[in-house]
């Protein structure tokens, strides 16, 4: 009996350090193509764990990538690990300050076009991020969270106003599994798409290339972040708020 209360008191301890692993990079170099003053959209994705920002394993890497072949001109892309969220925010405001005069016009912040998208810690990071940018009185178009977890001192069910719509990919299984529910701070002002429930019991997938650690202790975790079609329906969601006519020049 012991040894049974020893192991469940090291589990959860454990698991901290499977999702706080591997973590050593930081954001690499913008890929972005400007054009005129208008500010490009902005695509934003943040990584779980300690998962490195470019680490082409993990879907969240793999739709930036998608992304940036489909729009190389006009829509700044990028992914971070989420302990940067400070940069995101930065370079988001960077890029909305056309004038260069160091502070952000109503204009200027009207122009806004952002979309937030993130796995895990990088869910919660979303939220996180799109409240920033609301204390800022800045819009944000989208925001999408796949099996969100809360980091400590996070809100990440509560949708902030400034955002237009906001859709929760999740599963229930496990010790580290999403919130099952969001809600808009102002329905009047942001939409809710749905709170879409994963089974992975019923329908297990084989996470080939992640981790043995993820692939056995945090299970489920793991195979909705890399469940093909759970990224096909971000993807889709956020190809819906970009110009198609970008996405068509960009394809020639």
């Amino acid at each position: 009996m012991r040894c049974v209360r020893s192991c469940v008191r090291i589990v959860p301890l454990f698991l901290t350090f499977v999702l706080a692993f591997g973590e050593a990079g930081s954001p690499g170099p913008v890929i972005s193509t400007e054009t005129g003053t208008t500010p490009p959209a902005m695509v934003i994705g943040f990584v779980g764990g300690f998962v490195k920002h470019d680490d082409r394993v993990h879907s969240t890497v793999q739709v930036v990538e998608h992304l940036r072949n489909e729009y190389p001109a006009g829509v700044y892309v990028q992914s971070f690990a989420n302990r940067h969220r400070d940069r995101a925010y930065k370079e988001v405001v960077r890029r909305l300050d056309g004038n260069r005069d160091g502070k952000l016009s109503a204009e200027e912040k009207q122009q806004a076009r952002i979309i937030i998208f993130g796995h895990s810690w990088g869910a919660s990071e979303t939220v996180s991020l799109a409240r920033q940018l609301q204390r800022d009185g800045i819009p944000v178009l989208l925001t999408v969270q796949v099996d969100s977890v809360a980091k400590i001192g996070q809100n990440d069910a509560v949708i902030p106003a400034n955002v237009e719509e906001a859709a929760n990919f999740y599963q229930p299984d496990g010790i580290v599994h999403g919130r099952s529910q969001i809600r808009a701070a102002d329905p009047a002002r942001t939409e809710i798409l749905g709170n879409f429930r994963l089974d992975y019991k019923a329908n297990p997938i084989s996470c080939e290339g992640y981790p043995w650690f993820d692939r056995f202790l945090v299970k489920a975790h793991t195979e909705i972040e890399c469940d093909p079609k759970v990224w096909s329906q971000v993807e889709s969601l956020i190809y819906s708020k970009l110009s198609p006519e970008a996405r068509n020049t960009a394809s020639r």
